[in-house]
């Protein structure tokens, strides 16, 4: 992963405000941006959002999904990811499912992925 373009991966957030404003953000900060469709929940992380040494090789998903918005970032710099946050704070843009792409979960689908933050929030809130 030499140098990624940054990417964007948008969850449930067509039609909304929220998914209004972070369009408008993220095209502001010429980040790629890939609105994926629930059929495409089996697919790994990585392949969604361009690594292009992680196939697409999973059937379309057929389920019920989630609805719960959902953002994925992949290749920002430090400095770059804590512009994103702060921008997205200020503009009050509540996503609270965010995650960065990483070795250990660019192989995850959609919904493993889903599932790990909504227990890593859940135990945040028990805090």
């Amino acid at each position: 992963m030499t140098n990624p373009q940054e990417t964007a991966l948008l969850y449930n957030l067509e039609g909304s405000q929220e998914g209004r404003k972070l369009k408008l953000l993220l095209l502001q900060m010429k980040v790629r941006i890939r609105v994926i469709d629930p059929a495409q929940y089996l697919q790994p992380l990585g392949a969604l959002a361009g690594i292009r040494e992680i196939p697409v090789s999973s059937p379309e998903y057929q389920g019920p999904g989630f609805e719960d918005p959902m953002l994925v970032l992949r290749g920002f710099s430090d400095s770059r990811l804590d512009l994103l946050l702060q921008s997205m704070r200020r503009q009050q843009i509540r996503i609270p499912l965010k995650a960065v792409l990483t070795r250990e979960n660019q192989t995850w689908d959609s919904l493993q992925l889903h599932r790990e933050l909504i227990r890593e929030h859940q135990a945040m809130r028990q805090l």
